[in-house]
């Protein structure tokens, strides 16, 4: 059968960096998901629903040789696919996280690694859900501005971008003590959410601490608690400033630079990592793409961790 795209008439969807776009397969070791959801609850800003298609936009501007740090095709090298997005409908929660846990998992049964762009911070739930049933005992690393850890006061409205690291020490499926927060700064709507935080058994490190003790030291430092532990990277946007992300769901000024958070991503090599969950770029609120655009790059840079860790790379 001839394709549209076969005959050079039309081109084929747009993919993560080109990548082939279906279910992995043989020698797929890692797979790029889009969650296009948000919960439509925050106050100020609501459009992470349209994440995955800026980003996958943005990565066309991507290139996959660095040779001055990565000078191989992390793509290829883990044989990426590209999924596309899980089919489900804004507005209906519980049933976009059935869709979202479901389209994960069988990622993750098929023995590749889930490289997720969301979406609000929210979309951490059903992905933490589907990688913890192959994963027990899963150790998260979550880079941030917002702990993500708030209580809830009524059980039927309990799902949101603020709770998502609540509901994962409440149904079992991390081991907080292994944990951490890192990058914590800002001002908040509530008391004492670093206390909460610490009291689930969270690591907590603020941006200050951070910049201080240095990316090495710091990762250092959770490399040795964690050791050969399975391990949930959670990377927020909004740990960026705004003045290089600005189109993210709640923007906090002091936050790292593009060159300081590539740095940090660099830093985690040797850890067993089992899931990259990237989230809330909000394109409504972005300005020509800058954080679509920086997203593309992130989800770069831990493809090409990825390779290191798994011993692919070939520079």
């Amino acid at each position: 059968m001839t394709t549209l795209a076969d005959d050079g008439l039309f081109r084929a969807p747009r993919t993560f960096m080109g990548a082939p776009y279906g279910r992995p397969g043989e020698g797929s070791r890692a797979a790029f998901i889009g969650l296009p959801f948000d919960c439509g609850v925050h106050p100020f800003r609501v459009g992470c629903r349209q994440g995955p298609h800026a980003v996958r936009e943005m990565s066309a501007l991507m290139r996959r040789y660095n040779p001055t740090y990565a000078d191989f095709d992390p793509v290829k090298a883990l044989g990426l696919v590209d999924c596309g997005d899980v089919e489900l409908t804004p507005g209906r929660i519980l049933d976009a996280y059935a869709r979202m846990e479901a389209g994960v998992s069988a990622i993750v049964e098929a023995g590749a690694i889930p490289v997720t762009v969301g979406g609000d911070g929210s979309v951490s739930v059903p992905v933490l859900r589907a990688v913890a049933k192959r994963h027990p005992g899963l150790a998260v690393l979550h880079i941030d501005s917002h702990t993500d850890t708030y209580p809830y006061d009524d059980p039927d409205d309990r799902y949101n971008a603020a709770t998502q690291l609540t509901h994962a020490v409440e149904e079992g499926l991390v081991d907080p003590h292994r944990s951490w927060h890192i990058g914590i700064r800002g001002s908040t709507f509530a008391q004492g959410v670093v206390k909460r935080a610490r009291s689930l058994g969270y690591g907590v490190v603020s941006i200050d601490d951070l910049v201080r003790r240095g990316f090495a030291q710091t990762i250092a430092e959770f490399r040795e608690g964690v050791a050969r532990r399975p391990v949930y990277i959670c990377f927020d946007m909004d740990v960026f400033d705004p003045s290089c992300a600005p189109g993210v769901a709640t923007p906090t000024w002091g936050g790292l630079s593009a060159r300081e958070g590539i740095d940090l991503i660099r830093t985690l090599t040797d850890l067993d990592i089992v899931a990259v969950d990237i989230n809330t770029v909000s394109p409504a609120q972005d300005v020509n793409n800058m954080a679509a655009h920086l997203c593309a790059h992130v989800a770069y840079e831990f493809l090409v961790l990825l390779c290191r860790n798994l011993g692919l790379a070939e520079d």
